[in-house]
């Protein structure tokens, strides 16, 4: 694969992992009683113009 095609692959997944770390924690801020908890994770990442969906699941424990 050439250089511009992994740039933009590692951009992107950047992108991902750290908005989605933003969002995760901003909900568990201000959700009630989360401390302990552990809670079932999605995440859907999607090309329409390539008929490609790629889903992972697992768990994400809050702070105790």
């Amino acid at each position: 694969m050439s250089d511009d095609f992994n740039m933009s692959m590692r951009k992107f997944l950047k992108q991902v992992g750290v908005t989605s770390q933003q969002a995760i924690e901003e909900a568990l801020r201000s959700s009630p009683e989360t401390e302990g908890k552990s809670f079932k994770a999605r995440a859907v990442i999607t090309i329409d113009e390539l008929g490609m969906t790629h889903e992972v699941e697992g768990d994400i424990k809050a702070q105790e």
